[in-house]
């Protein structure tokens, strides 16, 4: 059974944007540390940042009216991160927080339901949401007639409370809410989307999912800020690990549109 939900799902808008801005924050420092949460939905985002790097709140503007494709009312608050966090950074790279991580092979089931997912998504760019189940598959697409979707999934269930607007004038959305359908089965603790790669959130977290393609079995490690290694491994290969991947993502953006599976 898995769950699967597309870029213009609210909550997905909401990683996309946190992943936008992670992304401003990089284009003006090589290593920033940032982390971001924000709240779309009904005509305003909400978006509040710990940064070490100021970022312009046009460009801010810009990237949610993009993401967004509306003109909402931005509500941004930019604090700096706490100094005595982010001092062990300051000499090499260390862990920047506490957490543990589990990282699974993607299912036959998960891959079918992800390529649909993306299928679907590419002819109709709305706000959706698929679910698997054995044979069972059930797809919500809002703005598309189930005999247009009907043409990419024969045997799915439609709508099956019919035709429906979605997006984030129906439902809000937050960052790190849809983890289930970015990680499938890897999710334990710590989001992915809106921070910088010296949090164990993201760096360890694709570290750890990329062992279990690599290896073909599942793989659980556990850290502590200011750690220097985990599981042997020095945090700053992890750190490069997780750099190398988001740049052939895209970038923070672009990797918040679809997560790992």
């Amino acid at each position: 059974m898995f769950e699967k939900v597309n870029p213009s799902h609210p909550d997905k808008v909401a990683d996309r944007i946190a992943g936008a801005i992670v992304d401003l924050a990089y284009s003006k420092a090589e290593d920033p540390k940032i982390a971001v949460e924000v709240l779309v939905g009904h005509g305003t985002c909400r978006i509040i940042a710990e940064t070490s790097v100021s970022i312009d709140e046009k460009d801010i503007q810009s990237a949610v009216e993009r993401i967004t494709g509306c003109n909402l009312k931005l509500d941004y608050t930019e604090v700096p991160q706490d100094v005595i966090l982010s001092s062990n950074q300051k000499n090499e790279t260390r862990c920047g927080d506490n957490g543990i991580f589990k990282g699974t092979v993607v299912t036959e089931e998960q891959n079918r339901l992800s390529d649909l997912a993306r299928r679907i998504y590419k002819a109709f760019p709305t706000d959706g949401k698929y679910i698997i189940h054995n044979e069972k598959v059930v797809i919500c697409q809002s703005h598309a007639k189930e005999e247009e979707i009907r043409a990419i999934c024969p045997t799915a269930i439609i709508n099956p409370l019919g035709e429906w607007t979605g997006g984030p004038d129906v439902d809000c959305g937050a960052t790190n809410r849809k983890l289930g359908s970015d990680m499938g089965d890897s999710v334990t603790g710590g989001g992915l989307h809106g921070k910088d790669l010296s949090k164990a959130d993201v760096s360890v977290n694709i570290y750890a999912w990329l062992e279990a393609q690599k290896t073909g079995k599942t793989v659980q490690y556990s850290c502590a800020i200011g750690d220097t290694e985990i599981n042997g491994v020095p945090y700053s290969e992890i750190v490069e690990t997780a750099r190398d991947f988001i740049k052939k993502a895209g970038g923070f953006e672009s990797f918040a549109m679809w997560g790992l599976v």
